[in-house]
């Protein structure tokens, strides 16, 4: 790609400088502006000539390196709708853009301005929830997983299309997971609405890690993970047809995990929620597969671990997203038909820790009854990773990140009306 980019750039410019409002603003405003403006996770907003050009030597950088837009998936394996990268021609009008001195243009060749929501990457909620109380985050020190009950006070079921976690405090919060627990439910009845509640520690699992694999929440059984905050993340825009149900009388429950960076701070996140305008075809479950047994021997550089789950139900699979900590290296999707067949549905060869992308699929992916969903997790533990800890211990499952996780977050859909038990309906190792 690097010999035609340099083909199409010397072409452009041989033709005509490329200007901003006329050539630079349109990939801008496709491809960067939902995090490149105000009140969202990138530095600077690239929304404005004078906001664009003294970043004009880090954005040729940035393209021809393909550092941005940030995207990790090998396009060898699945096509995703919110695929960030930029085509060879988009990269050739900004190479050559700054290569011919960054011209300004006449704001008459502007293309209209994208509007966006301000403070939203789905737009406008219908509802927003948040935690009940603001949170101090200490200055220092380990803080544990942090849990706020917060009644959702549906007196009728509700069926969600999009969803989105804000974080009042991105410096802060390193990630932060909604739950719904359905009526009924025992899962921590301990937590008291409105009062802030330490999870426990999950409980230390032995055993080989490089074939066991279980949900984390099992489907359908009154706790289920409807939305997640991690570095990199946006919004879930939804799929067609497809929505989440929320059972009247249910609780959310914000899982919170705080990473304190040297002084006090306050943090009070939100969740922005749009309904279904019409009766769903397809309920989305959201599963997490994981590995708990997780072993990463010392100075290990490329140590696997799996985690795979059988389904006794047919799904479909609308969005991927791989979560490791910082000894994370690449993170595989694969599929297992009944016939013994594989497919890779999504291969993140380089995993970045800062920013954990969901990749939503163009076209859902069948899988039938029987049908094997396994995860293969890539961790390196050497000295020659810039972001471990500490390479000479051995590395087990924890919260926090200099521990580990494998947890491959899955949504499944499924017609309305099955019963999403179906999909585990044996009991797990």
């Amino acid at each position: 790609m690097r010999l035609t980019l340099v083909v199409l750039t010397a072409a452009m410019c041989a033709r005509s400088a490329p200007t901003f409002y006329r050539d630079v603003l349109p990939v801008l405003q496709q491809k960067c502006q939902n995090c490149h403006r105000k009140g969202e996770a990138a530095p600077m907003p690239l929304t404005a000539y004078d906001e664009v050009r003294p970043w004009a030597r880090a954005i040729r950088e940035a393209v021809l390196t393909r550092r941005m837009p940030p995207w990790f998936a090998d396009p060898h394996h699945g096509e995703f709708t919110n695929d960030s990268r930029l085509t060879a021609q988009e990269s050739a009008t900004l190479v050559a853009w700054v290569d011919a001195g960054s011209s300004e243009g006449a704001p008459k060749d502007a293309p209209r301005t994208r509007e966006f929501v301000e403070g939203w990457t789905i737009g406008t909620p219908d509802v927003v929830y948040e935690l009940p109380a603001d949170f101090t985050v200490p200055a220092s020190g380990t803080v544990p997983y942090m849990l706020f009950v917060v009644p959702t006070g549906f007196k009728e079921d509700k069926w969600i299309e999009k969803i989105e976690i804000r974080p009042g405090n991105r410096s802060v919060v390193h990630h932060a997971v909604l739950q719904v627990r359905a009526p009924g439910t025992k899962y921590i009845m301990d937590a008291q609405p409105g009062v802030p509640f330490e999870a426990p520690l999950d409980p230390v699992k032995t055993g080989d890690d490089r074939g066991e694999g279980e949900f984390g929440f099992l489907p359908g059984e009154g706790v289920e993970a409807v939305a997640v905050f991690v570095p990199g993340g946006a919004g879930n825009p939804g799929a067609p047809g497809c929505a989440r149900l929320v059972k009247a009388g249910s609780d959310f429950i914000f899982e919170m995990h705080y990473t304190p960076n040297g002084k006090p701070a306050i943090d009070r996140t939100r969740v922005g929620i749009i309904f279904s305008r019409t009766p769903p075809v397809r309920r989305v479950i959201n599963a997490l597969i994981v590995n708990e047994r997780l072993r990463i021997p010392p100075g290990a550089a490329n140590h696997a671990s799996h985690a795979r789950i059988r389904l006794h139900q047919d799904v479909e699979i609308t969005s991927l997203m791989p979560h490791m900590h910082l000894r994370g290296k690449a993170f595989t999707f694969r599929a297992i038909y009944p016939d013994g067949s594989e497919e890779i549905l999504l291969d993140v060869p380089r995993y970045d820790f800062n920013w954990q992308l969901t990749y939503y699929l163009k076209t859902p992916k069948r899988l039938p009854v029987g049908s094997f969903l396994e995860c293969v997790a890539h961790y390196d533990n050497s000295p020659n990773n810039p972001f471990n800890p500490d390479s000479s211990k051995e590395v087990r499952w924890g919260n926090q990140t200099w521990e580990e996780m494998l947890i491959g977050f899955v949504d499944f859909s499924l017609p309305v009306g099955v019963d999403p038990r179906l999909i585990a309906q044996e009991t797990q190792r």
